[in-house]
């Protein structure tokens, strides 16, 4: 017996050692080297603070803001995730509804689906550019703006399918929002 599990723990070692050591160091050698912004999480520094990732949804309520996508675990990355109601459910309908009304009521116009349904992870930060155009009005009254100069902003911050082929135009929630505060400063005490 003793011939083969010396070989078995041989084996278990090494492939610790390269699978759970080597291979993951490597790895993260080679995404320092190539990417090293999204290798550290896509962190967006400002005045020498990190104040959110580009990859990772923030709450955003104040007025003059662009407000992200409903979470079910408000915004939390731990853990992250859904509610897990289905289309059945009467919970699940009384929250879609009752977010459609708060953001008609914030708006004016139709949500879009995306304002109104939580997503999978609970931490997506984009929303599609139906929801960012449909709060532009909002936001421009807040801040005092030309309803054209917001639009533009989103605009600029749109992005396109990736490579043109998959997934859908979306916009940043983030990086709009600090686009919009270049735009129009706000002392710290009056922005959340």
């Amino acid at each position: 017996m003793l011939t083969q599990f010396r070989p078995a723990l041989v084996l278990l070692a090494g492939m610790t050692l390269l699978t759970g050591l080597a291979y993951p160091l490597a790895i993260t050698a080679i995404a320092q080297a190539l990417v090293p912004a999204a290798a550290n999480g896509s962190l967006i520094v400002q005045d020498g603070t990190v104040i959110g990732s580009r990859l990772i949804a923030q709450d955003f309520t104040g007025e003059r803001y662009l407000h992200p996508r409903p979470s079910a675990v408000a915004f939390s990355a731990m853990p992250s995730g859904a509610s897990n109601l289905g289309p059945s459910s009467a919970a699940l309908r009384r929250e879609v509804a009752a977010r459609r009304s708060a953001w008609e009521a914030a708006n004016g116009g139709t949500a879009p689906a995306d304002a109104v349904t939580a997503s999978g992870s609970g931490l997506d930060p984009q929303i599609s550019p139906a929801n960012a155009h449909g709060q532009a009005a909002r936001i421009a009254a807040a801040r005092g703006l030309p309803l054209a100069e917001v639009s533009r902003i989103i605009a600029a911050h749109t992005e396109s399918r990736w490579l043109g082929l998959y997934g859908e135009p979306c916009v940043n929630v983030l990086l709009t929002n600090l686009a919009l505060d270049a735009a129009t400063p706000v002392a710290p005490a009056a922005a959340n």
